[in-house]
């Protein structure tokens, strides 16, 4: 009992001290100000374009003796078949561990390790990476092993099991956290369970896949003509496109025919669903509804109204619904546009079982307070400071701004696109974010998902509409 007791005081003091740490960083954020943020400065970027096709942006930098070397390949797991989804991330994967024709994944591993350097391969949904790292003397070494690999994949069948056992265990384990959880399973209820953008890796579709389906998807979508390549670090820009000419010289331009990708269809409406998960005593919660692309001009407002409404120490839902309410351990609120497809706009919390409904009410009563008045002149001053002073370190080193410069044109975005993000932050005003948050709020339209244990809820989730449970029991492989 005492050592019982004795915990109680440890978590009242700690939980007390952290409050009191939180309302100090409000009170001086308000306080202090910080000097005007410099422009990026964009360094001198050479575009080439080899006979092959492929696109080089290429960057001198000889602040360190190191090189690095990002790819984009025009692919990504929204181009899985749906009864083999993993196939593009196990290609990927595979490209790399599985070796080439001249050296075996291990083989490449001791390279590299000796090298001190690095070649990994990877797939997002709508994009395929390649990435090179290496100091400055050991490049010429290494960059015939990326080439090689984005070329010449073998995909041994040893490293095709061994993949495939990393995805079932990552299938196995998917239930573990309520994180995890919850944004998988939002995403379904906003695209769709089928929805290329929100569908998942099952037992079946990693079983279904073969090595035969591996070569397939590389010979339909590696090619030079479709990809991107970003090189930066200490060399001579005119030496270094010749090295990348040189490495990629047997590698053909092909004809590239890329499938449709469905649009997103989406209709506003308010939903309640449930997801019961025994092992916990709080609840993960998800409140939201789809919202627009980075291209939307009102994105930069929009961007703003977020960090008022749920981001940082400063936001009105880490004001109101943790520390003056006291109804979350975490709380925030996010706006995700995306590139080429509508994002989603949510807020969320993990609250005590006893106080889910409460909370999803202190939620919705900040989100529908966004849509009603102006923002204060310290919350927008607040917002457009904290978002600038995190967004410059995106592009704190070379490296990061070509990569990023090399992103933008891969979506189609303008070549300005990230000097225009600062200034067009810096001009949004109170009266544009009381628009914007007008025009993409929808309080009484926003899809509710609770995760937790509903016989502990405060009240029953059912005062707030009719609820649909979902299951997200794991499916077996078939006959297993």
């Amino acid at each position: 009992m005492k050592l019982k007791y004795f915990c109680k005081i440890k978590f009242f003091i700690v939980g007390s001290f952290l409050l009191f740490v939180a309302a100090r960083q409000i009170s001086l954020a308000g306080q202090l100000k910080s000097p005007k943020l410099r422009d990026i400065e964009i360094p001198k970027i050479q575009r080439v374009t080899l006979d092959n096709g492929m696109q080089l942006f290429v960057v001198e930098d000889r602040q360190l003796p190191v090189i690095q070397i990002q790819a984009m390949i025009r692919t990504g797991s929204i181009y899985d078949p749906a009864d083999k989804i993993g196939l593009a991330a196990v290609t990927a994967k595979v490209m790399r561990t599985g070796g080439t024709a001249a050296k075996t994944g291990d083989e490449i591993d001791r390279l590299l390790e000796n090298a001190a350097a690095t070649v990994e391969t990877r797939v997002e949904q709508n994009c395929g990476y390649a990435d090179l790292w290496s100091i400055k003397e050991n490049f010429d070494t290494v960059l015939p092993v990326l080439a090689d690999v984005l070329m010449n994949p073998v995909f041994r069948q040893d490293k095709i099991e061994l993949a495939k056992i990393g995805f079932r265990t990552e299938i196995a384990q998917r239930n573990d956290e309520l994180f995890s959880i919850g944004s998988r399973e939002f995403k379904k209820l906003i695209y769709g369970p089928n929805s290329v953008w929100a569908r998942q890796i099952e037992y079946d579709t990693i079983d279904g896949i073969s090595r035969d389906d591996l070569i397939a998807f590389h010979k339909k979508f590696y090619h030079p003509n479709n990809v991107m390549l970003s090189v930066c670090g200490d060399f001579n820009a005119a030496q270094m496109i010749k090295k990348i000419q040189a490495a990629f010289k047997d590698w053909q331009k092909m004809e590239v025919q890329l499938p449709d990708v469905p649009k997103v269809q989406y209709e506003y409406r308010q939903t309640v669903n449930l997801i019961r998960k025994k092992d916990t005593n709080q609840t993960g919660v998800y409140l939201g509804h789809i919202d627009g692309l980075r291209s939307d001009p009102d994105f930069y407002a929009l961007v703003v109204m977020n960090r008022v409404l749920g981001e940082g120490f400063t936001s009105r839902l880490f004001k109101n619904v943790r520390s003056r309410q006291g109804l979350a351990y975490d709380v925030y609120g996010a706006y995700r546009a995306d590139y080429d497809h509508p994002g989603i706009f949510y807020v969320g919390c993990q609250t005590k079982s006893a106080t889910t409904v409460r909370a999803i009410r202190a939620m919705m009563e900040q989100v529908k307070l966004m849509t009603e008045s102006e923002v204060t002149d310290e919350e927008l001053a607040i917002a457009k400071e904290s978002y600038l002073n995190s967004y410059v370190f995106n592009f704190d080193t070379k490296s990061k701004i070509v990569n990023r410069m090399m992103t933008f044109e891969y979506f189609g975005y303008p070549a300005d696109f990230l000097q225009k993000t600062k200034e067009n932050i810096e001009k949004v005003s109170k009266k544009d974010v009381l628009q914007v948050a007008r025009k993409h709020l929808r309080p009484d339209k926003m899809q509710i998902l609770a995760i937790g244990r509903p016989q502990d809820f405060n009240e029953p989730l059912s005062v707030l509409g009719q609820v649909r449970e979902i299951d997200i029991n794991i499916p077996p492989p078939k006959g297993k």
